[in-house]
């Protein structure tokens, strides 16, 4: 069959505006209801957008590039309406970022047959057919007209359709601006645009020293332990310890720990709070570039004489541990503790061999959980830890009851109660050397189902409380010099990841003018900043 370039990219825009932006009319008619006084907005955004993508597809369209770029917008769409649609997420730039720094395994969980299904339906079919479609061969001159052409009247229908509902359109754009989140291809082609420039810019980026006269205090008498473990997707509305209806913490309430229970998290995604929450910025002032072009935490105790070790079971540090002692816990090759996957409690093993061989000075470690990575919360933890039951046992979340995926999310949270009670014990077995700490703070929260929405990842400004506020607890030796009284009473006030810089400094005695003890969390009046 032989079609022109412009029927072929009209069909194409039609299609993609269909087929791929169920997600974006859902959210449209939850603003504008399908009313009468409604009615011809709603109608006319389908052919303004369609006019938005066949401007973009001309613009992309050449003798040589119409097919190559079609069949790669089809395939890549498809699989982001699967995710939009089954897990409520948005492609946006932060989201990019976390796609890019996915490893296999992680990626794998999100893999199913019902994915396969739709990938091939709506992606593989539609390229299949553009690959067999000929196109009309025009001249250089014909072919520039005619996309001069498509391109003008394009734009005349999308502000044809601006003008006509004019007073919707002001809403819509100024007041409702999140909607266009859930736009494809454009939205998510812009949001890799801007990754691409933002990649490409840091890649020259110098870091800057931070912290480099650092020193711990003379004062401070005996030698500091501190394990800092960073969760993942643990919310703190989860964790019995804050008041969960059922028994997530029977370890940890053994022992004297602070569950501080209204932790909030600088981002929604690992890839933006981990860099976030050991960064010197607060979240209202931090970038990823900003991040990137300055040494971090572990640098300022680096240069302080601090012995840095991260150990990392989940995807990597995000560039924060490139200048300190990085190992490497998701495979057998280090972690002795592997079934299904490695597991978080093998990053203990071997650690008292590492405290041993610090003959001299304070030592922070850093162990990284996989913690509550969904969506297949069932993997997370051993056989023994299925406590609550039926679970899940699937990655199409949508697949299940809200009842199962609860019990397998919960059990989840019940194993890394485990895995901090052994943290702990090992801590109290240095006492006799070491003034010993635990903190944990999960990176993010999770949603697990509540709005039809699931996972993480949701821009700040839209995002859940859930996915938000996040699990923190703090453990102490009792030789250790902190107020654990006068911190208790202080364990409902807001905290954020803001915090865990200076709180850190503060624990470590690290006299440098970084410092700011308005922001540690062990310091009387501190509270957290956003």
């Amino acid at each position: 069959m032989k079609v022109s370039s412009t029927k072929l990219i009209l069909g194409a825009s039609l299609y993609f505006v269909l087929s791929g932006n169920i997600s974006f009319f859902r959210h449209v008619l939850a603003i504008y209801p399908a009313t009468p006084e409604n009615f011809g907005f709603l109608m006319s955004l389908p052919v303004g957008l369609t006019a938005v993508v066949m401007l973009l597809l001309s613009l992309l369209s050449s003798r040589y590039t119409t097919k190559p770029v079609l069949i790669l917008l089809l395939l890549t769409t498809s699989l982001a309406t699967y995710f939009m649609d089954n897990y409520n997420i948005i492609i946006d730039v932060t989201m990019i970022q976390n796609i890019m720094q996915t490893n296999y395994h992680e990626a794998s969980d999100l893999f199913n047959l019902k994915l396969l299904f739709h990938f091939l339906l709506f992606g593989v079919l539609p390229s299949v057919i553009v690959y067999k479609v000929r196109i009309e061969p025009e001249s250089w001159k014909r072919g520039s007209m005619i996309k001069l052409r498509d391109s003008s009247l394009c734009l005349v229908v999308f502000f044809g359709m601006v003008l006509l509902f004019s007073n919707f359109y002001a809403s819509f754009f100024r007041v409702h601006k999140p909607l266009r989140f859930y736009t494809n291809p454009t939205y998510y082609i812009y949001s890799l645009g801007k990754y691409l420039a933002t990649s490409l810019h840091n890649e020259n980026i110098v870091v800057k020293p931070l912290g480099v006269n650092a020193r711990v205090s003379t004062a401070e008498t005996g030698r500091e332990l501190i394990i800092v473990v960073v969760g993942e997707a643990a919310r703190a509305d989860r964790f019995s310890l804050n008041g969960y209806a059922r028994e997530t913490n029977p370890l940890l309430k053994r022992e004297n720990v602070i569950s501080l229970t209204n932790m909030h998290s600088c981002g929604t995604t690992t890839a933006y709070s981990l860099p976030c929450m050991f960064s010197i910025f607060t979240r209202s002032n931090y970038s990823e570039s900003k991040a990137a072009a300055t040494e971090n935490l572990l640098d300022v105790l680096h240069h302080a004489g601090v012995h840095v070790l991260w150990r990392d079971n989940n995807s990597s540090s995000k560039g924060i541990a490139d200048r300190v002692t990085y190992q490497d816990f998701k495979t057998p090759a280090n972690n002795p503790v592997c079934d299904v996957e490695c597991r978080d409690v093998g990053m203990l093993s071997g650690l008292q061999n590492y405290i041993n061989s610090q003959k001299q000075g304070d030592i922070l470690i850093v162990l990284h959980q996989m913690g509550n990575h969904g969506p297949a919360y069932y993997k997370r933890y051993p056989p023994a830890f299925e406590k609550f039951k039926p679970v899940c046992r699937t990655n199409e979340l949508g697949e299940c009851s809200k009842a199962e995926i609860n019990n397998a999310y919960d059990n989840a949270i019940l194993y890394t109660d485990y895995f901090l009670s052994r943290t702990i014990a090992l801590l109290k077995a240095n006492t006799d050397r070491f003034k010993t700490a635990m903190l944990y703070v999960s990176d993010h929260g999770e949603s697990l189902g509540k709005y039809g929405i699931y996972l993480h990842g949701l821009p700040y400004s839209l995002a859940p409380e859930e996915q938000k506020h996040v699990g923190a607890i703090f453990w102490f030796s009792n030789n250790f010099d902190v107020d654990k009284k006068a911190l208790r009473a202080r364990a409902d006030v807001q905290y954020s990841h803001d915090n865990l810089f200076h709180t850190i400094l503060g624990l470590l005695k690290v006299q440098t003018p970084l410092y700011d003890k308005s922001l540690d969390i062990t310091y009387d009046g501190a509270a957290g900043k956003d």
